[in-house]
């Protein structure tokens, strides 16, 4: 801790709703036990280019109820090559930062690693990202936010389904992780949930067609968790037209509607659990870890760990969605 007496903080990759908290927790909790601290704006692309800003506790009043990021995000080609994060590093030591916080998703704690191993910068990351698919944690900051955010859309498509009696297809994100897509259509109501998990396992399609919305309904709605390998909610459309013609299909894929929105106050608690828990931690000299929750407590997950994808998905609730639909 004695040589640690300045703070970075960034947000990488796709924003999620409770960054603001996280970044107004570091901040703010750096500053109670004395430390400086500094923004870096545009992610790894502006620790590249020195796009780097003094934080005080007013610069982070007023925004825990904000969706987004203060500091912005963008992606970074220039971090990607050795002479990128060369620079980058320079421009850390040049303004006096001596440990970083991360918040993003698992290309940004990739990022965070490597960064960390080639120049033993001390980083501590926090899990931000809709997706909820980082390892050794239940959940991630922005995940419930989006979660609702899918329901509440998801409830107004059930009036025009059930006026017209269509089957409505919904595509929601999660990088090749169906957990968003699966508690929404628990949450919602719906019919059926297709995930990458359980793709191979069963033809998801044909169990709705056959063991449920022919024999008892006459609408429904499906949530479809995105998918570049299959076509996600396209693809699957054009299916239902041509092995169910009698079904009239429609999409909806909500896209990046599902990452704004001011977080709920799941978000904001977590995030801010999460923020003051990431100076804890570096009080401590933990580094290249990232903040984690289990059970309700706060641990600290290896990197290497983190950046494997969760594919924790519960076969009880997969069940449940089967069951609840008839």
């Amino acid at each position: 801790m004695a040589t640690i007496k300045c703070i970075g903080v960034l947000t990488s990759g796709g924003d999620a709703p409770g960054m603001n908290a996280a970044i107004r927790a570091v901040t703010r909790t750096a500053i109670s036990v004395g430390l400086k601290v500094k923004g870096i704006m545009r992610g790894y692309h502006g620790l590249s280019h020195n796009d780097i800003i003094d934080l005080e506790s007013k610069s982070v009043s007023n925004i825990i109820q904000q969706g987004g990021t203060i500091l912005k995000t963008a992606r970074s080609h220039s971090f990607r090559s050795p002479e990128g994060r060369q620079k980058a590093y320079e421009n850390m030591k040049a303004q006096g930062i001596d440990a970083l916080v991360v918040i993003g998703g698992d290309g940004s704690l990739s990022g965070a690693k490597i960064f960390a191993e080639e120049f033993d910068v001390p980083i501590v990351g926090l899990p931000g990202t809709i997706d909820n698919d980082l390892g050794g944690t239940d959940s991630t900051i922005g995940y419930d936010t989006a979660l609702n955010t899918i329901v509440e859309a998801v409830d107004k498509l059930r009036d025009t389904a059930s006026s017209h009696e269509r089957l409505f297809i919904v595509e929601v994100m999660g990088h090749t992780a169906g957990f968003l897509a699966l508690n929404s259509a628990i949450a919602s109501g719906a019919e059926a949930a297709i995930i990458p998990e359980i793709e191979t396992e069963a033809d998801q399609l044909a169990e709705l067609i056959n063991n449920g919305f022919r024999k008892s309904k006459n609408s429904a709605i499906v949530l479809v968790a995105e998918n570049p390998e299959t076509g996600g909610a396209l693809a699957l459309a054009e299916r239902i037209k041509t092995e169910y013609p009698q079904y009239d299909a429609r999409v909806t894929i909500l896209g990046h509607l599902q990452r704004g929105g001011s977080p709920t106050a799941f978000d904001r608690i977590l995030a801010s659990r999460m923020g003051a828990a990431a100076i804890e931690a570096l009080k401590e000299g933990q580094r290249n870890v990232m903040i984690g929750i289990k059970n309700g407590q706060l641990v600290y997950v290896p990197f290497s760990k983190a950046i494997s994808h969760n594919t924790s998905i519960s076969r009880e609730s997969l069940d449940l969605v089967k069951t609840l639909s008839i």
